[in-house]
């Protein structure tokens, strides 16, 4: 790909990034969204969206980033399949763009204004698992809950996400073990009442995973080539047990994208990306002409019509001051 210069380039393509480029292409300005190593943001991964304005019956959420990400093209906006690796500061080189934007391939694209919409990866336990994924351990179970129909499968949370992925694998798991740390859940009411009055989910309060495929002898090396147990603690009574699983999905929440712009913009020691918040630029980074948006800011709501929000407020925000360099 050739090196193009934009008015703005957009890093991610989920709900942040996506309306903050439909404002820019509205005004008039040339876009470009990068939408990263997932196309459409995490809503791509939710069967259904209950609650984003417009839809009376809800929506699958692949379908709400598709149709979305269509609206960006019709509109004239131009979306590349690609990531990007770094962006460097060059307002003070008096050239007629103000960054550089490197992607993982070496291509580069140049802009005027950059606003960050990487929004957030799921977070693992850190035992091992990771390396099972895609045997046995997923991080999506609307991705991947197909696989177990008619199995026994575990899932690891308290939160919303873990609700609503539990009550989803139902529809295909004989039997679904919420696995929970504490000893009531952290979803909303309405998520919980769908995992504890669902007759095919059985909480385990109080426990935690702390093992994939323990050796079940001194001659067993543990080195399975996909998941066939877990370990989980008691972490009350300090008990412990291997027990055997088809499936094991982990939904302990996420940690924002935000690993390429370390050292360019000030960031809070969760990662998330600090925004000024000021009266003329509310999205604006710490460095002038980068904008910010959506989960990679906000580590309080996480919601995708937040994350819409914000991507308007940096879309205008862009604008705006694009419009002041003049």
């Amino acid at each position: 790909m050739k090196n193009k210069i934009y008015d703005t380039v957009i890093v991610g393509s989920g709900a942040a990034g996506l309306t903050a480029a439909i404002y820019n292409i509205r005004a008039d300005l040339k876009t470009v969204v990068v939408a990263g190593d997932h196309p459409g943001g995490q809503l791509t991964i939710t069967t259904l969206v209950e609650n984003y304005p417009g839809f009376a019956d809800g929506i699958g959420g692949p379908k709400l980033m598709m149709d979305t990400m269509q609206q960006v093209k019709n509109l004239g906006g131009e979306i590349i399949n690609n990531q990007v690796s770094k962006i460097y500061d060059l307002r003070f080189k008096n050239l007629e763009y103000n960054f550089e934007v490197e992607m993982t391939d070496g291509s580069k694209l140049f802009a005027k204004a950059v606003i960050i919409a990487t929004g957030a990866r799921a977070r693992w336990l850190g035992i091992g698992e990771k390396e099972l994924v895609g045997k046995g351990v997923s991080g999506c179970a609307t991705c991947d809950g197909m696989f177990f129909r008619d199995k026994t499968v575990a899932i690891v949370g308290g939160g919303d996400v873990a609700c609503t992925e539990a009550a989803f694998l139902t529809k295909f798991a004989k039997k679904v073990i919420l696995i929970h740390r504490r000893d009531q859940l952290r979803a909303i009411e309405a998520e919980q009442k769908k995992v504890l009055n669902n007759p095919k989910i059985e909480m385990w309060w109080n426990m935690e995973v702390i093992g994939v495929n323990p050796p079940q002898s001194p001659f067993d090396k543990g080195e399975a080539d996909r998941l066939e147990r877990i370990m989980v603690k008691n972490n009350k009574t300090g008990e412990e047990k291997t027990v055997e699983i088809d499936g094991l999905f982990v939904a302990i929440g996420h940690d924002p994208a935000t690993e390429m712009v370390a050292g360019l913009v000030d960031r809070k020691e969760s990662g998330h990306i600090i925004v000024r918040g000021g009266a003329n630029f509310h999205t604006m980074t710490s460095v002038p002409g980068i904008f910010a948006a959506g989960d990679c800011v906000d580590d309080i709501y996480r919601q995708a019509i937040i994350a819409a929000g914000m991507g308007a407020m940096a879309g205008l925000d862009a604008e705006k001051w694009i419009e002041s360099l003049k």
